[in-house]
C-alpha cells in the first residue's frame, strides 16, 4: 500500500524501524522516527506526515478510546493529528502513495470524533468497498479490518433513509460490511499471533530479548465482532444472525479473543434459548471453506464433533464457554486482582445461569452439577455459587451433600433467610429430620426480623411445618399438644402476614384435619384451593376431607377432575383406587390400579436399569434395610417394648423372611421408583383379595416380595390372604413378623388382635389392640376391634364405650390417612 524509495543507507534504517515499531504499536517511537525521516529526506515528506498523524491518532486513542463519552475531548484532542492526515491526503500524497492510508485513519478519527458523515465520506474517498482482496501486511490488515468495522458502526447510527428501500439497501451494506470486519478482525490476530510465535521460536526461550508482546482486539474491532449478529437479530433475521455466530466462533481460536469469544457464545446460547429460530433452524453443516486472503483460517477436523439438533449445539456452546471460564478464572485473592477476579466471576455466572436455564429444560441436571463443582475452585466466600451448587446437588438427589453446601451458604452469606429456609425445605421433604428442618426455619426467622427480604410470613411457615411434622412423628401426649399449639399458632400467623399464600392456607388445613377439626380444615383448604385452583396437594387434601364427611361420590368426581388435570399423579390414582373399592364392587378399582401399573412403567421403567444416568442413581443412595430402618425408628422412641426386645424381633423376623430366599439384593436404579411399584401390586392385591380371586391376589404378592421381600407391608398382605382361607396361625405369624419389622404399623397390630380374638385368646387380642389404640387413637377400626373383644369377654360396658368412641372417630376418619397427602412447597 504506502511504497517508498530508498535513497541511502540512513533512509533505509529509518524505514526499517518505522515498519518495525508500527507493528509493534510503538506510536511514540513512530513519530519520533517520521519526524527524523522529513528532516533527513525532504522527498517522503508526505509519507512523513502520514506517519506522523498516524502516530499521534494511534497514541491519543491508547489512553483515550473511541466511545461516545470521550467524543467531545477527541474533537480537540486530535486537531493536530487531523491536519497531519489531511496533507497527506490531497493529491500529492496520492502520488506518493499515501493517500488511500490517510484516508482511511481519517475516517477512523472522523468516527472518534463523532462526525459519522464525514467518516463514510472518508471511506469513498478512499474507495474502501473496491479494495481487491489480497494479502496485506499486518499493520494494513488491521487499518482495513478497523475502516469496514467503523463503516458498518457509523452506518448503524445513519437514520437518514427516507424509504424503506433505502434502509434495507443502507441495512444490506451495513451487515455486508460487519461481516468483511469480523473476518478481517480474526484474520489480523491470528496473523498476530503467527507473527508473535515466529519471533518466539527465533529468539528461543532463554534469549535476552524482550518477550513477545501480547496485544488484544482494538475496541473497535471488538465491538464489530459483537455487533455484526446482533444487528441481524434486531433486523429480524435471526437465522443470519445464527451464521454469523458460527462462523466466528468456528474461526481457529487466537489467544487474544478469548472474552470475545466468550461473550458471543453467550449471546449465541442466548438467541438459541429464546426460540426465535425454531423452525428455521439448520445443523451446522461440514462446507469446504472458500479460499479467499481475507477469510480467517476454521477448525476442521476429521474428528470434529458437530451437533445434530439445537439442544446439542446450546450445550456444546455453552460447555465450551464454561471450560474458557474456568481456565481463565482468576484466582489470586490479593486486593490488586480484585476488579479482575470480579470480572471473571460475573462472566462465569452468566455462563452457569445459561446452562441452567439449558440443562434444568432437557433434564440434564448432572451437566450443571458438574459444571457447578467445577465452579468452585474460584469461588471462594462467593454464596451465589455455592446456592447454584446446592440446589443442583438437591435436583440430582444428593440431598445431604446439598445440605452441607447449604450450611456453608448460610456461613457465608449470614444475613439472608432464603437460605435457611432452602436448608429448612431439604430437611422436610428429602432428610426426614423435621427437628433440624425447624430449627432452620426458626435462624431464618431470626435473621428476617434483623434483615427483612419480605419472606417473613413463609419463615413462620416452615417453623408451622416443622412442628406439624414432629407432632405427627411423636408419641408423648403433652408433646404432641405442645407442638400441636406451636404449629397451629405459627401457621395462623402465617396465612394473617401472607393471605394469598395458598401454601399457607393448605397447611393450616391440614394441621386441622389432623386434629379432627374437619370443617375448619375444609374451610382453609377451599380457599387454598381458590388461589391455586390447579395443585395436586390442595385437590388431594379436600378430597380426603370430603371422604371424612362420607361424601364419596363428591370425592371421587374431585379427584376424576383432578387426573384430567394430572394424569401422571400415582398419589391421586391411589386415592381414586380406593374410593372406587368403597364404592362399588372392585371393578373400578382394578382397573384404576392396572393404570397405575401402566403409568409406573412409562414414568420409572427406564430409571431401573442398571444403566441409570448418575443423577437417578442418586436420588436414593439409602440402601433396603436402611430405609425399613427409618421405618422403624419413625415412632419407636415410644415403643411400648424395649429396645432390645424390638431389635431382636426385627432380627428374628427378617431371618425369617431371608431363610426363604436363595439371594437377594436390591434392585438397579433408584428405590423409590420400585417401592412404588411394590405399593401398586399390594395395590392389586388388596382389590383382588375383596373380589375373592385369591389366586390373583397370590401372584400380586408374590410380584411385591420379588421387589422388596423384607417389607412388613408384604407380610402384611399374606396375613390377610390368610385370614381369607381362616388359617389363623399362618395370619397370626406374618402379622407378628409385620409388627416385628415395624412395631407401629397400625393395620398389622389391628389384624393380630383378631387373629388372637379369632384363636380365642382373649387377653392377647386386647392387649394388642390397646396398643394399636395408644399408637393411633383417632383410628375407628382400632377402637371397633377392641370392643368386639370386650364383648367376647362380657365386659359390655367397656365395650359399648369402645363402640361409642369408633363412631365417634369413624366421622372424622378420611378413606386414607391425611399422612398421604404429599408435603407441597410450590
Amino acid at each position: 500500500m504506502t511504497t517508498r524509495v530508498r535513497n541511502n543507507n540512513m533512509t533505509i534504517r529509518i524505514e526499517t524501524e518505522l515498519e518495525k515499531n508500527r507493528e509493534e504499536q510503538n506510536w511514540a517511537k513512530v513519530t519520533e522516527l517520521a519526524e527524523q525521516l522529513r528532516d533527513k529526506s525532504p522527498n517522503f515528506e508526505y509519507l512523513s506526515d502520514f506517519l506522523i498523524g498516524e502516530g499521534k491518532l494511534e497514541k491519543y486513542l491508547e489512553e483515550w478510546p473511541p466511545i461516545e463519552a470521550n467524543i467531545h475531548r477527541a474533537k480537540l484532542g486530535l486537531i493536530e493529528a487531523k491536519r497531519y492526515l489531511q496533507l497527506a491526503s490531497n493529491e500529492a500524497g496520492k502520488q506518493a502513495g499515501v493517500a488511500l492510508d490517510a484516508n482511511l485513519l481519517l475516517g477512523k478519527l472522523n468516527y472518534c470524533c463523532g462526525q459519522y458523515a464525514e467518516s463514510l465520506n472518508s471511506f469513498q474517498l478512499a474507495e474502501l468497498d473496491s479494495l481487491s482482496e489480497k494479502k496485506l501486511p499486518i499493520r494494513s490488515l488491521r487499518i482495513v479490518a478497523e475502516s469496514f468495522a467503523i463503516k458498518a458502526l457509523c452506518l448503524a447510527k445513519d437514520n437518514s433513509a427516507s424509504s424503506k428501500f433505502k434502509k434495507a439497501e443502507r441495512e444490506e451494506e451495513m451487515n455486508k460490511s460487519f461481516a468483511t470486519a469480523s473476518n478481517l478482525s480474526l484474520l489480523y490476530m491470528q496473523e498476530f499471533d503467527k507473527q508473535q510465535m515466529s519471533v518466539s521460536s527465533v529468539t528461543g526461550t532463554h534469549s535476552p530479548l524482550p518477550p513477545p508482546l501480547n496485544k488484544t482486539l482494538s475496541p473497535i474491532m471488538e465491538q464489530a465482532l459483537l455487533d455484526a449478529p446482533t444487528h441481524l437479530v434486531k433486523q429480524n433475521k435471526p437465522v443470519l444472525a445464527l451464521e454469523r455466530f458460527r462462523s466466528t466462533l468456528s474461526a481457529v481460536e487466537s489467544q487474544s479473543v478469548h472474552t470475545v469469544r466468550l461473550k458471543l457464545m453467550c449471546q449465541m446460547a442466548e438467541l438459541l434459548l429464546q426460540g426465535m429460530i425454531d423452525k428455521g433452524y439448520k445443523p451446522p453443516l461440514e462446507r469446504p471453506q472458500k479460499e479467499s486472503p481475507w477469510k480467517p483460517k476454521q477448525y476442521n477436523n476429521l474428528n470434529q464433533f458437530v451437533p445434530k439438533n439445537e439442544q446439542e449445539e446450546i450445550l456444546l456452546v455453552l460447555l465450551i464457554a464454561e471450560s474458557i471460564a474456568v481456565r481463565h478464572a482468576v484466582l489470586s485473592q490479593f486486593p490488586e486482582f480484585k476488579e479482575a477476579r470480579n470480572n471473571s466471576l460475573q462472566d462465569a455466572f452468566f455462563i452457569y445461569d445459561l446452562l441452567t436455564l439449558a440443562t434444568v429444560r432437557w433434564g440434564q441436571v448432572s451437566l450443571l452439577q458438574e459444571s457447578l463443582e467445577r465452579a468452585m475452585k474460584f469461588s471462594f466466600e462467593e454464596p451465589y455459587v455455592w446456592r447454584q451448587h446446592a440446589l443442583s446437588l438437591i435436583a440430582c438427589g444428593s440431598h445431604k451433600q446439598a445440605l452441607n453446601t447449604l450450611v456453608e451458604v448460610i456461613r457465608i452469606d449470614p444475613t439472608k433467610s432464603i437460605n435457611c429456609l432452602l436448608a429448612a425445605r431439604l430437611c422436610f421433604e428429602h432428610l426426614e429430620n423435621p427437628v433440624v428442618g425447624t430449627n432452620y426455619s426458626l435462624d431464618a426467622m431470626k435473621k428476617e426480623l434483623l434483615h427483612p427480604s419480605g419472606l417473613l410470613g413463609r419463615c413462620h411457615l416452615y417453623i408451622g411445618i416443622g412442628y406439624h411434622l414432629q407432632q405427627t412423628l411423636s408419641m408423648f401426649k403433652q408433646e404432641k399438644q405442645k407442638l400441636n399449639e406451636l404449629a397451629f399458632e405459627h401457621l395462623q400467623l402465617a396465612v394473617q402476614l401472607e393471605p394469598n399464600d395458598h401454601l399457607c392456607h393448605y397447611y393450616l388445613s391440614l394441621h386441622l384435619a389432623n386434629n379432627e377439626k374437619m370443617e375448619e380444615a375444609l374451610y382453609y383448604a377451599n380457599i387454598a384451593q381458590t388461589l391455586r385452583p390447579e395443585n395436586s396437594a390442595i385437590l388431594h387434601l379436600t378430597a380426603l376431607l370430603l371422604s371424612a364427611k362420607r361424601e364419596y361420590a363428591e370425592a371421587l368426581d374431585m379427584v376424576a377432575t383432578a387426573l384430567e388435570e394430572y394424569p401422571d399423579c400415582l398419589n391421586l390414582m391411589y386415592l381414586k383406587a380406593h374410593l372406587e373399592l368403597n364404592e362399588d364392587n372392585g371393578d373400578s378399582a382394578l382397573t384404576t390400579a392396572r393404570q397405575m401399573l401402566e403409568l409406573w412403567k412409562t414414568l420409572y421403567e427406564g430409571q431401573t436399569t442398571s444403566d441409570v444416568p448418575e443423577c437417578d442413581r442418586k436420588s436414593d443412595t439409602r440402601s433396603v434395610f436402611q430405609l425399613y430402618t427409618s421405618e422403624m425408628s419413625d415412632k419407636d422412641s415410644s415403643s411400648l417394648q424395649t429396645h432390645s426386645v424390638a431389635a431382636s424381633k426385627v432380627e428374628q423376623a427378617l431371618s425369617e423372611v431371608a431363610s426363604s430366599m436363595s439371594s437377594f439384593s436390591p434392585r438397579p436404579g433408584p428405590q423409590r421408583a420400585w417401592l412404588l411399584l411394590m405399593e401398586i401390586w399390594l395395590l392389586l392385591a388388596e382389590i383382588y383379595l375383596n373380589l375373592n380371586q385369591l389366586a390373583d391376589a397370590q401372584q400380586c404378592i408374590q410380584e411385591a416380595t420379588q421387589i422388596f421381600a423384607l417389607s412388613h407391608h408384604i407380610m402384611h398382605m399374606k396375613g390377610l390372604v390368610h385370614m381369607h382361607k381362616k388359617e389363623w396361625t399362618e395370619a397370626k405369624n406374618c402379622f407378628q413378623n409385620a409388627v416385628a419389622i415395624n412395631p407401629n404399623h397400625i393395620k398389622s397390630l389391628q389384624q393380630l388382635g383378631m387373629v388372637y380374638h379369632y384363636m380365642d385368646c382373649q387377653g392377647l387380642a386386647e392387649a394388642t389392640l390397646r396398643n394399636a389404640a395408644k399408637i393411633e387413637p383417632s383410628n375407628h377400626i382400632t377402637w371397633y376391634n377392641l370392643g368386639k373383644v370386650l364383648e367376647s369377654i362380657n365386659e359390655f360396658e367397656k365395650a359399648s364405650s369402645c363402640m361409642a368412641t369408633a363412631l365417634d372417630v369413624e366421622a372424622k376418619n378420611p378413606i386414607l390417612p391425611f399422612d398421604t397427602v404429599p408435603l407441597c412447597f410450590e
